[in-house]
């Protein structure tokens, strides 16, 4: 009898630590609030944060003159937009905020994701805020750094891929120029599923 109850404890014990492997979620997630926005699509429309309220999104900062890395940028969100649907992972979306708004007007930000032949039905450009607004932005939400210097046209922005939950918080961060982790982001994209 002893020995049964000792079996079933075991056995019990097993069961739980198994489903606990199983567990839904993002190991160490980073967890920072996003804060709400107002801008304006590639469309032209009126875009804010809470449209994106209860859905997965991958966000980047990117703009139209870029002479170096947005353009590669935009095709590994491209590449990953892809994979996200290969894998039919639904209620994703892919939000490009512009950090040149002065220069990005919805015209050229048409122009600039047509000619990535991305989809647009889940990829939303963003601009029509003020330089000041998107450096303070990517700075208290993303904590990444964006900065347009007095002369010249090219902004200085970090290069990342950031994974925002349905909670509307920043979960991970991930390189997105040079070496994109595309399965890590795809098994974060299911795991907040």
């Amino acid at each position: 009898m002893k020995n049964q109850l000792s079996f079933l404890v075991i056995i019990i014990l097993s069961a739980l630590l198994l489903s606990a492997c199983g567990q839904k979620g993002i190991v160490n997630p980073l967890d920072y609030p996003v804060n709400d926005f107002s801008a304006v699509t590639e469309e032209n429309q009126p875009f804010e944060k809470k449209e994106l309220d209860g859905k997965i999104w991958v966000a980047d900062f990117i703009f139209t003159n870029c002479a170096d890395v947005c353009p590669p940028m935009t095709a590994n969100m491209s590449k990953l937009q892809k994979m996200v649907a290969d894998e039919k992972l639904e209620n994703v979306e892919f939000v490009s905020f512009s950090v040149d708004p002065t220069v990005d007007t919805p015209e050229k930000l048409t122009t600039y994701a047509k000619n990535f032949g991305l989809d647009s039905k889940n990829w939303t450009f963003l601009t029509g805020y003020t330089q000041e607004f998107i450096e303070t932005y990517a700075k208290e939400t993303f904590k990444t750094l964006v900065k347009k210097p007095q002369e010249g046209n090219q902004v200085i922005h970090q290069t990342y891929f950031f994974l925002v939950g349905p909670d509307s918080k920043v979960k991970k961060v991930y390189d997105g120029y040079k070496e994109v982790p595309y399965d890590d982001m795809l098994k974060d994209i299911k795991a907040l599923q």
